[in-house]
């Protein structure tokens, strides 16, 4: 996409594919999503348009020579020159590689995996009906199908697949059979204030740390955040001493 590329000119002064994008980003979202076409173009063009020709008018009839408006001026210089001025100083802030894997090495507590299972299961009301699916499964119906035929829970669906899960994330009872489990045994009906669960458990995964590839993306956003955080206030302290600060009002 060409921004210079000029959409329209009133009067000496030209509207670009950059002055359409730039009032695009303006708009909110959902909004920003009623123009993302041809004709959306063309009405954003117009209010592009529209705006022009208000400054025009302004500048002939001197609205920028008006002291409410040099005052409103004076204050967006002012607020711009404060966030610009902060972004620039705090841009400046730089986390090595060094840096993150010193912290890595000595928080590596801070960053385990527990341990996790996968497993499928089956879940009816009563232990009879329990026993009666397992005898079924016995005889030769697969796990998953007498999910399918009996659980009442949502994952009956998928053929009882409950996915991933840490440990301590399921009720108490359920957790402890599962983590008691062989890999690919089936359990005994198991109770939980839910009903009776029949269990398959497909892999366990012992408690680990995560790598320093796994988490050095989330721990540079973290470790920078709070470098700049430092930084900003060592600055606010030193201004504070050259500069001296009235609070009229708490």
């Amino acid at each position: 996409m060409d921004n210079n590329k000029t959409l329209a000119v009133v009067a000496d002064r030209e509207i670009t594919e950059l002055d359409l994008q730039l009032l695009l980003r303006s708009l909110d979202p959902q909004r920003a999503m009623q123009f993302q076409n041809q004709e959306g173009r063309k009405k954003l063009i117009q209010e592009l348009i529209y705006q022009e020709l208000f400054y025009l008018d302004a500048i002939k009839t001197g609205v920028d020579k008006e002291e409410d408006y040099q005052r409103e001026l004076k204050k967006i210089q002012e607020n711009f020159l404060k966030h610009y001025t902060i972004q620039r100083f705090l841009s400046t802030v730089q986390i090595s590689e060094a840096e993150l894997e010193d912290y890595y090495n000595a928080h590596k507590d801070e960053f385990k995996n527990p341990m996790s299972a996968k497993a499928s299961h089956i879940l009816v009301s009563t232990e009879e009906e329990a026993n009666n699916v397992l005898k079924e499964i016995e005889e030769g119906l697969s796990f998953e199908e007498a999910a399918q035929k009996y659980s009442s829970c949502p994952s009956s669906s998928r053929g009882g697949d409950l996915g991933n899960f840490a440990k301590g994330q399921m009720v108490p009872e359920f957790d402890e059979a599962v983590f008691n489990m062989e890999v690919d045994e089936i359990s005994e009906p198991v109770k939980t204030q839910f009903g009776y669960h029949i269990i398959k458990l497909f892999e366990i995964k012992p408690e680990g740390t995560k790598s320093f590839a796994e988490i050095v993306d989330v721990l540079s956003q973290q470790l920078l955040m709070e470098k700049q955080e430092e930084i900003y206030f060592d600055k606010i302290n030193k201004l504070k001493e050259e500069y001296e600060i009235k609070i009229i009002e708490e």
